[in-house]
């Protein structure tokens, strides 16, 4: 059988600009097995390679050393790789300006709820967010708005900032400023603060989970006239499963403890507030998908004449950017 020197050389030395060394200039291997090697390393794919060196190995035990060579020498040079796009990223992240580098998704639908009202409506998102070498930061505007024969039936807003930096791979600090107004919920503002630690317990592109917990504060302006402050606890997490390439789960959870400005009120009653959306999001093409979400909102101590849990479905087309 013709044989000849075991070389990097063809279509897998071509896309990889890297001639693979051998250990021995007198070791060969049968062509077809080289042709099936140079075949792997011009895919490009570790996988693959490394199957197709395996075999090798397994057919030609003598030329294991070369072909171990090989192997190494296609991993080093593909970390090589991945640390050049890594630093040159890394600059073109240091270079970008403030408004570029954004990333998000608007949303606009209809939704039903039911509790403090009972109405279909006009239901608005956006969501954006810029994400450096260590900081991220979040932006995120909800608006749900229903006019019923003159009369306003719901009219509930939020918008959020939430910035973080990333201590390690896992560990990171937030801060976050929320404002609410809700009247059917009885409150015409209402603001939260809170900073603290959160951690990535999943960070996949499939799967992606993190929590995050710290102290807050939370001011109260009652549409009756009243107001209320107080110190607390924020507890919360950011689920997202990507079921598969068109399909996305997401769940996003925050809980927030906090007790009475008053010093009757911080002894003696305590009120505790969950924010809790389930979404199910399906893509439609590169730009657009529809989303199918899940909010429940809840007041362990709502003002007088108000129920302690609104339900708010949506049906949106998002548009991502």
């Amino acid at each position: 059988m013709t044989k000849r020197r075991l070389a990097a050389a063809g279509a897998g030395v071509a896309l990889l600009s890297v001639a693979l060394p051998l250990s021995s200039a007198h070791a060969a291997v049968p062509e077809p097995v080289q042709a099936m090697i140079d075949a792997a390393l011009a895919t490009d794919d570790e996988a693959k390679v490394s199957t197709v060196i395996e075999l090798a190995k397994a057919t030609n035990p003598d030329d294991t050393a070369e072909l171990d060579a090989v192997l190494k020498s296609f991993r080093d040079h593909k970390r090589e790789l991945a640390e050049q796009d890594r630093k040159r990223r890394e600059e073109e992240i240091r270079r970008a300006g403030l408004l570029e580098r954004w990333s998000g998704k608007g949303q606009v639908g209809a939704f039903r709820n039911t509790g403090n009202s009972d109405n279909v409506g006009v239901s608005l998102a956006l969501a954006i967010e810029r994400t450096g070498i260590d900081w991220q930061h979040r932006f995120n505007i909800t608006a749900d708005y229903q006019r019923s024969n003159g009369v306003t039936s719901r009219e509930q807003y939020l918008a959020s900032y939430e910035p973080r930096y990333q201590i390690n791979s896992r560990l990171f600090s937030y801060a976050l400023a929320q404002f609410e107004r809700d009247r059917f919920q009885g409150f015409s503002s209402r603001y939260s603060l809170s900073g603290g630690l959160g951690y990535k317990l999943f960070d996949s592109r499939a799967l992606q989970l993190s929590v995050k917990a710290g102290p807050s504060w939370r001011g109260v302006n009652y549409t009756e006239g009243t107001s209320q402050s107080g110190f607390g606890a924020l507890a919360g997490f950011d689920f997202d499963w990507k079921i598969n390439k068109n399909l996305t789960f997401t769940q996003d959870a925050n809980m927030v403890a906090d007790s009475s400005g008053a010093a009757t009120l911080i002894v003696d009653s305590t009120s505790t507030s969950v924010l809790l959306t389930s979404g199910l999001e399906a893509k439609v093409s590169d730009h657009f998908s529809t989303r199918l979400s899940y909010t429940v909102d809840y007041d362990s101590n709502p003002p007088d004449g108000k129920l302690s849990t609104d339900t708010l479905t949506r049906f949106t087309l998002v548009y991502g950017f």
